[in-house]
């Protein structure tokens, strides 16, 4: 008898260790990166640019269909200008990809993490999450609305945190009417 409540101690704290160290990580859900569009839209003292850059991966997690997490990759060599045409768009789309700003020869993806996700209604979440570009991780906070399969978020997004200075008043004197804003949005429209 001794022997046997030894043995279902021995279970009892096997089971509640492991379950203590095991993570639930809900229901992963990958983005349909074909079908999904990450939309940038980025402000000057003359105007502003738009363009796309496509999810290379992604995925949203769910706990009984609350969201609890997501995770995604973009592919920043895919940064294509869609306001512009002919030459003026290559170079435009050439001057994003070089050093000055997102260096997507040696910075060819960026990522977010979700950390924190919290209801805020019915099928709104608000986020923060690791924002990495260029290397340097930032943490950011935006919101998501989930409708059946599909989300979407709008995250304004600061250059100069990711070492994206080029043309910024606030880091060069003199630029007037040349200036690039530090803050560009990003547009998520996501299936899963």
């Amino acid at each position: 008898m001794k022997k046997t409540i030894k043995n279902l101690a021995i279970v009892a704290l096997v089971a509640f260790t492991t379950f203590s160290f095991t993570r639930i990580d809900g229901d992963k859900k990958d983005i349909k990166v074909e079908q999904s569009k990450l939309v940038w839209k980025g402000y000057k003292v003359a105007g502003s640019h738009e363009g796309t850059i496509a999810i290379k991966s992604g995925s949203l997690t769910f706990n009984e269909d609350k969201l609890t997490g997501g995770e995604f990759v973009v592919d920043m060599t895919t940064l294509v200008c869609t306001d512009l045409q002919g030459e003026y768009k290559g170079k435009l789309e050439g001057h994003l990809k070089s050093d000055d700003f997102f260096g997507v020869e040696k910075f060819a993806t960026a990522t977010l993490v979700f950390s924190d996700v919290k209801a805020t209604g019915k099928n709104s979440y608000s986020v923060t999450g690791d924002l990495t570009i260029k290397g340097k991780t930032n943490p950011i906070a935006f919101t998501i609305s989930i409708y059946g399969s599909k989300a979407t978020a709008t995250l304004k997004v600061d250059r100069t945190a990711y070492d994206v200075k080029y043309g910024s008043a606030s880091f060069f004197d003199g630029i007037k009417d040349k200036a690039i804003y530090d803050e560009f949005d990003l547009v998520a429209d996501l299936q899963f």
